[in-house]
């Protein structure tokens, strides 16, 4: 553990941020050095540079990044990891870890990492230490769970479970369901999970449509048991098990709960016995390693979620101990600002070369976007300098059959991760090497381009005639020029996703700190929620709408009508 300067809540108010981000001195070098490096020209570097390859890739813990095809030089890089020192990545880095309120707009500490620390004895958040919490609901979990696949676990009339069904939202769902879907060849024999989070009743009603109910599970995930998309289906699941199960009693063994609000568990009709407890320093985007993530163990088994414990760990130690220039999340996460605020990108993209991660991209749309979708610095100054980017992806080929047209020509700058491995658990004949061929020429024809003259002698070598090659031939230029990064794998198992998902958690990390904004809270989400629920009140048929703008109250008034 890295020793960290207790930092107080009081401190934390008053003077977080020492220099305004733009005023730091590797900020305004890098101002200069980007006016240099306008005309930079990939392609140029990796012919007078035969070592650019080794100088910009890196390892850690069996993954490869390679960023080499990266608008960069040495200069650029020092630059960027100078900035990282000066913004206080490590200092910030150390109180996260130590468990201080770096969350310092909710009073919490940020200790998702404690949850796959299987070394630790001893974390004290308030005064308290934590470490004993986390292992005895790991105990509880690993318990349940095997009481679920042997069947020591069984429904109210006594039949084994063979579905489960996850009922939560945004960090409740989005990532359990990722995982449980990208760690699917080691799904285990006999249980298949569900997941359901959107409170449109379509979204329920077609996942329960061909369930039994004497045979089916419901893990009721919402920390305070008030959300309302999850309390909605999960009263609707309720109603369906006892429209066949015709007795109360049956809730208790067809419902378990993840939350924290003993009392609302109990009243909805779970024993409390069956109730997973987490704690406000797990932040939802953060939740899957604990109690939330249930689902996964129960989808994969006790092992396989221990070893994607396992892995986020292995990449939490290389976060703390390497240093910032061999440090894999720190490095992504400069070039991510590099491109964000010198370069004008106001998106990137994520491309998993892999359909069991189709999932991946939205679970890092959360998880980025909602971290560091932010306005108002920690020294609540208003920002004045771009923060998160929009993020987006899909998964490979998929998307170069949608939107690659864009990134090779189109006008948008979009800085693109590409992942791949290079064994498929589930190989058919040759399909993976095309995989795999696809995602590399991607990368490549993004930095090589073609030239209007390599288009026109294309077109003359095809038999056009010169005439038409010369009018053909600029709608078949590439500018190329254009960035990646590369993150190559053995195999697409639970130790690799788990370090795969701890190196993007501590890239938004690293990139919340350099732009001196709380990635750990949201407010932003929590004012529709507010807004909802008069505005639900208004669309009964004889209530008063309230005071709204125009256009609510005109679509408030044309819902009602049509009813």
């Amino acid at each position: 553990m890295i020793a960290s300067k207790k930092t107080s809540h009081t401190t934390l108010m008053s003077t977080p941020v020492a220099t305004p981000l733009t005023q730091l001195p590797a900020w305004k070098a890098l101002l200069q050095h980007q006016e240099h490096m306008r005309e930079f020209d990939m392609n140029q570097a990796f012919a007078e540079e035969p070592a650019r390859f080794d100088e910009f890739s890196l390892r850690a813990n069996g993954l490869l990044l390679d960023y080499s095809k990266n608008r960069i030089n040495a200069e650029t890089m020092s630059l960027l990891v100078k900035l990282a020192r000066d913004a206080g990545v490590q200092d910030m880095r150390a109180a996260m870890f130590a468990g201080d309120p770096i969350n310092f707009t909710e009073h919490r500490a940020v200790l998702h990492t404690a949850l796959r620390n299987p070394d630790q004895a001893s974390l004290a958040v308030d005064g308290k230490n934590v470490m004993p919490l986390i292992r005895d609901v790991q105990d509880h979990m690993r318990r349940f769970t095997n009481a679920i696949h042997t069947g020591e676990w069984r429904g109210y009339t006594g039949h084994s479970i063979t579905e489960i069904v996850n009922i939560g939202i945004g960090g409740s769902d989005l990532g359990p369901a990722m995982v449980s879907m990208a760690l699917r060849p080691y799904a285990h024999a006999g249980v298949q999970v569900h997941f359901v989070s959107n409170i449109d009743p379509s979204h329920l009603a077609n996942t329960i449509s061909s369930l039994n109910p004497e045979t089916t599970l419901f893990i009721i995930a919402s920390k305070t048991f008030t959300t309302l998309e999850t309390l909605a289906n999960a009263r609707a699941a309720r109603d369906w098990v006892l429209a066949h199960l015709h007795d109360t009693a049956a809730v208790a063994r067809h419902f378990v709960a993840l939350s924290t609000n003993t009392q609302g568990v109990q009243d909805f009709g779970i024993d409390p016995n069956n109730m997973f407890e987490f704690w406000d320093w797990v932040g939802g985007r953060y939740s899957l390693w604990s109690a939330i993530g249930l689902s996964i163990a129960l989808a994969v088994g006790w092992d396989n979620f221990e070893a994607l414990l396992n892995g986020a760990h292995a990449m939490d130690t290389h976060f703390q101990d390497a240093p910032l220039e061999q440090n894999m999340p720190v490095v992504m996460a400069l070039l991510g600002v590099w491109y964000n605020n010198f370069w004008d990108a106001d998106t990137y993209a994520v491309f998993p070369y892999d359909q069991r991660l189709a999932l991946m991209p939205a679970f890092l749309q959360q998880l980025d976007m909602e971290s560091n979708g932010k306005s108002v610095t920690r020294a609540n100054r208003p920002v004045d300098y771009k923060t998160g980017p929009i993020m987006w992806g899909a998964p490979g080929t998929n998307g170069q059959h949608a939107f690659f047209e864009l990134l090779h020509q189109g006008t948008q700058f979009v800085p693109a991760d590409f992942l791949i491995a290079v064994e498929n658990s589930m190989p058919l004949a040759d399909q993976h090497e095309w995989l795999i061929a696809n995602c590399l020429a991607q990368t490549e024809a993004l930095l090589v381009g073609k030239t209007q003259a390599v288009a026109q002698a294309e077109l003359i070598a095809q038999g056009l005639p010169l005439t038409e090659a010369e009018v053909l031939a600029p709608h078949k230029v590439f500018e190329g020029n254009r960035p990646s990064n590369t993150l190559l794998y053995q195999r697409l198992d639970p130790r690799t996703l788990g370090m795969l998902i701890a190196l993007y958690e501590h890239k938004v990390f690293v990139q919340g700190v350099i732009w001196q904004i709380n990635s750990f809270d949201q407010w932003g989400v929590e004012l529709g929620k507010q807004l909802a629920l008069p505005i639900r009140q208004a669309l009964e048929p004889d209530a008063d709408p309230g005071q709204h703008d125009s256009s609510t109250l005109g679509l408030i008034a044309e819902i009602r009508r049509h009813r």
